[in-house]
């Protein structure tokens, strides 16, 4: 059995829904009257400052400097060798001096099989630590870690080993090298 088309029945629904659409259709006009910049003005109240208490910290007590100034117990030292593509990341102690980290950035290096490959027969005291690529200022092997004040270091082989090599090669294969692997050098 099929409703009557036009029966009282929905009629009365679409009454309430209108009825309810009206309310609402109010609402909104009133919602929407903020984007027309009709809105009322907001109350400006002071912000309410938090209250402090000087006492608790006293300033007349001065720290010890052992207590100022925390020394960490290792570094994670990152290493840029020359010609390779990106730095070398030792962990070291901050009691090691720069041939301490020399030799441990070349062991890494290593380890990580890294390209280009540094020279077996080369010892780590043929290299040269720098602050950066761009410093012709080489660091002394003796001074240790914590004083230096960087992070971050460029490490190659002393030039007049560079230049060593170079000449051998040359020899052994009786042409001239146009190469150089000069720390000063590079840009």
């Amino acid at each position: 059995m099929a409703p009557a088309p036009f029966s009282s029945q929905h009629k009365n629904l679409r009454s309430g829904r209108a009825e309810r659409g009206a309310a609402l259709g109010m609402r909104i006009r009133h919602r929407t009257a903020s984007f027309n910049g009709r809105t009322p003005t907001p109350e400006h109240r002071p912000l309410r400052r938090p209250e402090t208490q000087p006492e608790l910290l006293p300033r007349g007590v001065e720290k010890s400097p052992a207590e100022e100034r925390r020394v960490p117990e290792k570094l994670l030292v990152n290493v840029t060798v020359q010609r390779s593509l990106g730095p070398v990341q030792v962990v070291a102690p901050t009691d090691w001096t720069v041939g301490d980290l020399v030799a441990a950035a070349l062991r890494r290096y290593v380890e990580e099989g890294r390209r280009p490959p540094v020279p077996a027969d080369v010892p780590s005291s043929a290299f040269t630590l720098h602050y950066s690529q761009f410093s012709l200022e080489r660091l002394n092997s003796q001074e240790k870690l914590i004083n230096l004040g960087s992070r971050s270091f460029f490490l190659c082989l002393r030039p007049a080993l560079v230049s060593e090599r170079i000449e051998a090669s040359a020899v052994a294969e009786a042409s001239p090298s146009t190469s150089t692997a000069s720390c000063s050098k590079q840009t």
